[in-house]
């Protein structure tokens, strides 16, 4: 159970900080970059978290 809320706390984390980089005023390219590189950090934390590193 303790591993869905860290799943869960997680992944609400990476969603709040993808809102927040959408409210930063940088131009596009760079909002995208940032954009995918937490999305990929926010991915790798759910794998660990699934044991599957």
């Amino acid at each position: 159970m303790s591993i869905l809320i860290s799943a869960l706390v997680t992944f609400l984390v990476v969603i709040l900080v993808l809102y927040l980089v959408n409210m930063l005023p940088i131009d596009g390219r760079a909002k995208q970059i940032v954009q995918v590189i937490v999305i990929i950090i926010g991915v790798i934390s759910l794998l660990r978290l699934l044991a599957v590193f």
